[in-house]
């Protein structure tokens, strides 16, 4: 069942969410070759709970750590470890957050110094993925129009489109209805409705879409063990229309990059106050 939620709520939805943001936009500042996982890991529990929130994934179904970072071949749910990054891989740093009874949840793959340039454009259009599923995230649309968006542009560009890991609705618990698919057919699944929340978070992978699992029970890889890449957003549908929660500023801040992708979604004056 879909919970949508009132307009307080998703204030409060974006609080938790902006916190995410920040803890991405900190991650963007440490990421470099010689840097280990666990290291990161231990910088945004801290920032987390400096600023109020709770980590979201610290012990959720059990998973032992603060950030899921999932380097080069891992799609998802890497385990923070002692090995350092080493320059041209990628990493995915997944993180979640929890304040006033709300989570926030959202991703951003990252490369480690100088990067091929195939891996490059395959963060490219993974993250331009991203925005073309969020844009088929509005009134009267379906959840196979999202996941319909997000595949044919991918797959277009030759990249394989993960099955069995999916996008989901967000708000008091971090996993709500209704899954959001990265592939499907227009017009069909549930219809989205005034109010709900969902993470829209595209798995791209350069190679096979199929992917394995390592004896951990956790870390997600592509079968091919070529790279793989995922980007995540908190989306609401207010007044018929997608609304970023979430944000990749703190991000861009960080990396000196300038970008204006997030402008045709509208942001509230309380967004407004709470970015500055």
């Amino acid at each position: 069942m879909i919970i949508p939620k009132t307009r307080e709520e998703i204030e409060l939805m974006r609080e938790s969410a902006l916190i995410v943001s920040k803890t991405l936009g900190l991650m963007a500042k440490e990421v470099k070759p010689g840097v280990t996982t666990l290291y990161l890991d231990k910088l945004a529990e801290e920032f987390i709970r400096d600023q109020g929130a709770i980590p979201g994934f610290l012990g959720l179904y059990d998973f032992p750590n603060t950030l899921c970072m999932s380097p080069n071949a891992q799609v998802v749910h890497g385990i923070p470890n002692d090995i350092p990054l080493e320059e041209g891989d990628i990493i995915s740093i997944d993180c979640g957050a929890i304040k006033n009874d709300f989570y926030g949840d959202h991703a951003y793959t990252f490369p480690v110094g100088e990067i091929a340039p195939e891996t490059l454009q395959l963060l490219k259009i993974t993250k331009e993925s991203l925005y073309i599923g969020i844009r088929a995230f509005k009134a009267n649309n379906r959840v196979g129009d999202v996941g319909y968006a997000i595949q044919k542009y991918c797959e277009d560009h030759g990249y394989g489109v993960v099955r069995e890991l999916v996008g989901h609705g967000l708000g008091r618990t971090m996993h709500e209805d209704p899954e959001m698919p990265n592939y499907g057919k227009r017009g069909r699944g549930k219809k989205f409705i005034e109010g709900m929340t969902v993470a829209i978070e595209p798995m791209i992978n350069m190679g096979t879409k199929n992917i394995s699992q390592l004896k951990d029970g956790w870390t997600i890889l592509t079968k091919d063990r070529k790279p793989s890449a995922h980007f995540e957003h908190n989306v609401a549908l207010v007044d018929g229309k997608p609304e970023l929660l979430s944000t990749f500023a703190y991000v861009y801040e960080a990396l000196g990059i300038k970008s204006d992708e997030e402008d045709e979604f509208r942001i509230s004056n309380t967004e407004c106050r709470m970015m500055k």
